[in-house]
């Protein structure tokens, strides 16, 4: 490539000059190419160590003047082709011209203004593509590519210079980090590593430090652990690799790859080393953690963040922290975690305006909600171009503010208040909120119940007064007024201070009145369903009615959601609980229903409308518990992995001991994907849910430590599952509610759990206490950082229950072992996973759908099956391997979708590896008939009837002298060759006798092969000989056999002439006299050859006279070939009709019985019409021309070194090992290429 002119100031260091001119010089870099020696070896030591682009392009070309020291860089090249391609056009172009120039400034100034001029040129045909990486960069992606033959789909994220630990000696060297792949090259003094890691592979990631390993990044795949240190930026590498290995995951998981995410901001001022990959990523790191904080709708998109002072009423001081901005919301966080955090939605928004700085108040901006609330910020570094972005966003948020829900909440008036109309005094008090105590419908249930637009609980509860409750009641009021204070205090709705006392409040229970609205605002459902509005009425109304799988298991399930709440004991819960659920499914068909969303989609029910509970139940599957709910569970075995970690932590005498019961497993599950709610009475649960949505998984996995530290001795002195299943089911069971002002439901465990001595009753509020006392060190930042590392486990250890399913699939005929299937299924989903991120516009690549069986997951196409059939084939066909490949695949592809799974693609390689001669040759027999040949192959094979046509006569000649002659030789020395007696070669008949009975398909169920497909299976065979070791006796072998075939259907094609027409129409072949009786000579000529091979093989049990009756009973079933005794002659419309039939083979005997050799071998003589034909239609393929497999077979087999090429015995494992270390060299280029001498 032209470089831009760069001086260089001592031009021959390192590097050797291989031409010259007057002003032009081209170099090699010392070391490159053969040779080198030690000064080799050094250099390549230091282009490895110094980053150095020679590595890329070790040749360059420089100008220089005579007078002048200085040298300038021109062009550089990775290949001797590139540079000289360079260096002539120089010679051509520049040297006549710069020769009249006198001054040698002016050839200097004028060579580099060419070059400039070149690369302009060069650069205004390339359009820019988004983002431009810096030069430095591509210089690094470029040296990956290259260097491990990387495609060009494949991108770099960033690239990092450390050692990888070789045994006990660091590798100095740079470690690439790209989409799907680590990467790791190291040259010192001639040794060379080279690692390349696929992140699907990866099991294990963590950052540790040992005596052996200084802080250190260990890598482990299924196979390796690999250990990388001496990072300058440690932090920064492990976090992206976690970034990476987890995008990875969560293709494995959906099927969802990497896409750059275009809404993300960019910085103004990129750093000039860093890739935009990188950039986008560092990005979307940062808007998740934004998103995952304040409870944000997922497409929300961060732009921004600044450091700040917010100033707080409710203790009067400017509390220090930093304000996010995205384009719905602005957000405050302080710097101490439980300070003060703040949302503020711009739908709220209707003053920005910047007050006066002062000393105290430095920059400060006040923004005005329509709640009338006011909050003011301080200490902004940039204000103006602060205020100017929020502006923007509001300018963008729709005038009218979409009109909440039909939940009958007063809130709907707030929102939608103009914002100059004064509030009356008791909405100024409840602002912008899900719910008011005063909101809702009171009475008139009956009217609203069929669309359940409030909480059932509402509903179904007796309107007990307060007073009456006693002190349960009292205690319900002091809560209500607690959070009426604090929400005079800190404001109401979305807007409200978040601080610690918030936290306290929640822990102390949230008074049934106000949980709908509160479990609301904490989860950030609230912001989801205001601007959403009538999302869930369509939702409803297009589900209505439709079925699929998830319905018809929500169906089985509604009646067994809290069947012992009066709400669900009539049609009103349980119809309300239908639509939220089937609402659902049909929003997110990859989750549908997963057992568990029924108990807690009722509880929400109970305190929400179907409106918010739907939007609860979307932010707790899609946010909230991520991945819980999908087919596989996958979110909650993962937390399952955290709790049994943390147990270990925390109560490590009681590890070993559930470990040693298996009751993690086992517990976890149902606590985690309810919620508490299927195994604690419905009060107690209710309490846990509500310091969930408020703080988030922490508390189920605290909660879950609280209880087995509780029951710790009673746990250790249980000797199995079941009778630590009891302890803690009793436990849980005897979990209260002191203050629940709800009338008590009974709890089935209970039911069954109660012993002789009911245990005694635990204080749900007390259990939460403990659980915060000893358990409170527990932050979110931890759990998500434990999540990533328990993620890779479980989705691994999902991954091979999925390989042992599928090859648990596989029928056991196959013939691979265990281990051979499953090497091969995981180079069939590397394939289909290559496919995914570097061929995104095949179809396969949008294909993989989680949901559907395993055996179905993986599949590939034709392109991806040609690359694994050219790899793992034991039949090498050389440039016809692509041919065979395609004729492979439409075999295969029986459904013709042009995709195939891990069954199918096995049943083809078996085909090839597996089983007998017969077997193998009636894979080939078949890949040579449609559907496998195309028309278009066969009509390809019209040109090569000449070949045929001009050698059939002196093959046949040839041929028939050979068997006449030498037929016995050959005979003794096949059974020295094979060490066998003749009657061996019985055993293919038997198998054949034996599959057909198994199976439905039997060789007589094969079609017959017309001339233009036997050609095509001669073209295969020879094409498959080119690279084996016998590659001339099997040309022999080969060449006698279709000459044998010619001439056998030569005589057949006489047959089937002579039954259609005179008898004097077919000419004689061959000089042979005129014959009276055509059929009956001609089987007595094929006696010759039938009688020198395959049936002396045979044994020659049946005199040779039985051969024209056998060969008239398949005359019969077969076409129009000749009947075997001119005494039953047929009539030319019985001809007619036996010609019509199909073209699949007839065998009347019934089946072929191994006594009767040799009479079925001279009915494979008599029965097929030969290729040869064409001698009589001037080189257009006979129609009337067939062959049957049984022919092919019988031919074969007169041959042992067929014999033996197609019993030979091919080892998949090897070349399995050898594809899975060329999967990814797509791209050709090598560092190390011959050197050539030029002229």
């Amino acid at each position: 490539m032209w470089l831009g002119p760069e001086e260089v100031l001592v031009a021959n260091a390192l590097w050797v000059t291989e031409r010259a001119n007057p002003f032009f010089v081209l170099q090699r870099r010392r070391g490159h190419g053969k040779g080198g020696g030690l000064t080799g070896l050094l250099v390549g030591t230091l282009d490895v160590v110094l980053d150095s682009s020679a590595r890329v392009a070790p040749y360059r070309i420089l100008h220089q003047t005579q007078d002048s020291q200085v040298y300038w860089t021109v062009a550089c090249g990775s290949s001797r082709k590139e540079i000289t391609k360079h260096w002539e056009w120089l010679e051509n172009n520049l040297l006549q011209t710069l020769s009249i120039f006198d001054n040698e400034e002016d050839i200097t100034t004028f060579v580099k203004g060419k070059i400039h001029g070149i690369i302009a040129e060069e650069n205004k045909n390339l359009q820019p593509q988004g983002d431009e990486d810096p030069g430095k960069f591509k210089e690094a992606e470029l040296k990956m590519r290259k260097q491990f033959g990387m495609p060009e789909g494949e991108k770099l994220v960033n690239y990092y210079s450390c050692s990888y630990w070789k045994g006990r000696v660091p590798r100095q060297g740079w470690l690439y980090l790209t989409v799907n792949h680590l990467c790791f090259y190291s040259f010192l003094l001639g040794k060379e590593v080279s690692l390349v890691v696929q992140w699907v592979d990866v099991t294990r990631l963590e950052k540790n430090a040992t005596l052996l390993f200084p802080e250190s990044i260990r890598v482990d795949t299924r196979d390796q652990e690999l250990f990388f240190s001496m990072f300058l930026n440690i932090s920064e590498t492990f976090k992206l690799m976690e970034q990476l290995a987890n995008l990875a995951m969560r293709q494995l998981l959906d099927s969802k790859g990497f896409l750059e995410d275009k809404a993300l901001p960019r910085p103004p001022r990129p750093h000039r080393n860093i890739s935009a990959l990188k950039r986008d990523l560092d990005a979307r790191a940062k808007n998740e953690c934004y998103c995952a904080t304040f409870r944000l709708p997922g497409d929300e998109r961060l732009d921004g963040h600044t450091g700040c002072t917010l100033w707080t009423p409710f203790n009067k001081v400017h509390i220090l922290g930093q304000m996010f901005i995205s384009s719905n919301y602005i957000c405050f966080a302080s710097k101490e975690e439980d300070a003060c955090h703040l949302i503020i939605p711009l739908r709220e928004v209707t003053i920005v305006e910047k007050a006066d700085s002062s000393s105290v108040l430095p920059s400060p901006l006040s923004i005005s909600t329509k709640s009338k609330m006011t909050f003011l910020f301080a200490n902004l570094k940039d204000r103006d171009f602060l205020v100017q972005r929020i502006s923007d966003f509001l300018q963008k948020m729709p005038s009218k503010p979409p009109g909440n829900s039909r939940a009958g909440r007063k809130a709907s008036i707030v929102d939608s208040a103009p914002e100059s109309s004064p509030a009356p005094q008791e909405m100024s008090e409840q602002p912008a909120s899900p719910t008011s105590p005063l909101g809702g419908l009171q009475g008139s249930h009956a009217q609203e119940a069929p669309t359940a637009s409030q909480g059932l609980l509402k509903l179904f509860q007796r309107n007990t007064p307060m007073e009456d409750l006693g002190a349960k009641g009292a205690k319900e009021k002091m809560k209500e007024e607690s959070w009426d204070i604090h929400f005079f205090e800190y404001g109401r709705g979305m807007c409200m201070y978040r601080t610690a006392r918030t936290r306290e409040l929640v822990l102390k229970g949230i008074p049934e009145s106000l949980r709908g609205e509160l479990w609301l605002l904490f989860s950030g459902a609230w912001n989801e369903m205001v601007t959403h509005p009538g999302y869930y009425a369509e939702l409803v109304e297009k589900s209505t009615g439709r079925y699929s799988l998830a319905t018809e298991e929500i169906e089985r399930d509604l009646h067994r959601s809290m069947p012992e709440h009066p709400a669900f004991q009539n049609e009103l819960g349980i119809a309300a609980l239908r639509r939220v659920l089937t609402a659902y499914a049909f929003r997110n068909p990859t989750i549908g229903y997963c057992q568990a969303m029924n108990i807690v989609t009722s509880v929400l029910l109970l305190y929400g409308s179907e409106e918010e509970a739907f939007w609860l139940l979307v932010t707790l599957c899609e946010r909230m518990l991520p991945d819980y709910y999908n087919t596989r569970v996958v979110g909650a075995l993962v937390d399952q992995g955290i709790f049994e970690e943390l147990t270990r932590d925390f109560l490590p005498q009681l590890s070993e001991k559930m470990q040693d019961l298996g009751v993690i497993p086992s517990i976890s599950l149902s606590w985690f994907l309810t919620l508490f709610l299927s195994v604690m009475p419905f009060e107690s649960a209710a309490v846990i849910v509500d310091c969930f949505f408020y703080e988030g998984i922490k508390v189920i996995l605290q909660v879950a430590l609280a209880i087995l530290d509780a029951n710790m001795e009673q746990l250790l002195g249980c000797s199995d599952e079941g009778e630590a299943m009891t302890v803690l089911g009793r436990y849980l069971d005897n979990v209260v509610n002191k203050q629940s002002v709800s009338p008590p439901i009974p709890h089935l465990h209970a039911l069954l759990t109660s012993g002789d001595d009911p245990p005694e009753e635990v204080d749900i509020f007390d259990l939460l206490k403990v659980s915060y006392k000893k358990f409170s060190s527990l932050r979110a930042e931890d759990i998500e950082q434990m999540r990533f590392k328990q993620r890779l486990k479980v989705i691994q250890s999902l991954e091979d229950t999925a390989k042992r399913s599928v090859v648990r699939a596989i029928p056991g005929d196959i013939g691979f072992s265990i281990e051979e299937l499953e090497d091969l299924y995981m180079v069939f989903k590397a394939k289909q996973l290559a496919s995914q991120y570097w061929g995104s516009s095949r179809p396969t690549a949008v294909r993989r759908d989680p949901s559907l069986p395993y055996l179905e997951q993986y599949r590939i196409d034709t392109n991806q099956f040609g690359e694994l059939f050219a790899s793992l084939t034991p039949w090498a066909c050389g440039s016809h391997t692509p041919v065979l490949a395609g004729r492979m695949f439409r075999l295969l592809d029986e459904n013709k979708d042009s995709l195939i799974n891990f069954k199918e693609f096995v049943t083809g390689m078996s085909g090839m590896y597996h089983g007998d001669l017969t077997e193998k040759l009636k894979v080939l027999y078949k890949l040579h008939l449609p559907p496998a040949l195309s028309p278009e192959e066969a009509e390809s094979a019209l040109e090569a009837t000449h070949y045929f046509t001009e050698d059939s006569s002196s093959e046949e000649a040839l041929q028939q002298e050979e068997q006449e002659g030498a037929g016995n030789d050959i005979q003794e020395k096949r059974r020295e060759e094979k060490g066998t007696s003749p009657p061996d070669y019985r055993h293919y008949l038997q198998m054949w006798a034996k599959e057909k009975e198994v199976q439905k398909e039997t060789i007589k169920d094969l079609p017959k092969m017309n001339q233009e497909q036997f050609i095509e299976l001669c073209k295969t065979l020879y094409n498959m000989f080119s690279e084996d070791p016998m590659e001339q006796d099997l040309y022999h072998a080969i060449a006698t056999v279709a000459s044998l075939l010619l001439r056998i259907g030569e005589v057949g094609r006489r047959f089937s002439a002579w039954s259609g027409r005179e008898p004097r129409d077919t000419a004689p072949e061959e000089g042979e006299p005129p014959a009276p009786h055509p059929p009956q000579d001609a089987a007595q000529e094929l006696q010759l050859p039938a009688a020198g091979d395959p049936q002396a093989k045979a044994g020659g049990d049946t005199p040779l006279g039985k051969a024209p009756q056998e060969s008239q009973v398949v005359g019969e079933g077969c076409g129009g070939e000749g009947q075997g005794s001119p005494s039953q002659p047929l009539s030319d419309d019985e001809t007619k009709d036996d010609m019509s039939m199909s073209s699949y083979s007839v065998v009347s005997t019934g089946s072929l019985q191994c006594e009767d050799l040799a009479d079925d071998t001279v009915l494979v003589g008599g029965e097929a019409h030969s290729p040869a034909a064409t001698t009589h239609s001037g080189g257009a393929v006979d129609t009337d021309w067939c062959i049957s497999f049984e022919q092919i077979l019988a031919s074969i087999l007169t041959e042992s070194v067929l014999v033996n090429f197609f019993e030979k015995r091919v080892d998949i494992g090897l070349k399995i090992k050898d594809q899975r270390k060329v999967e990814r060299q797509f791209s050709t280029s090598s560092d190390h290429e011959p050197s050539v001498v030029l002229g």
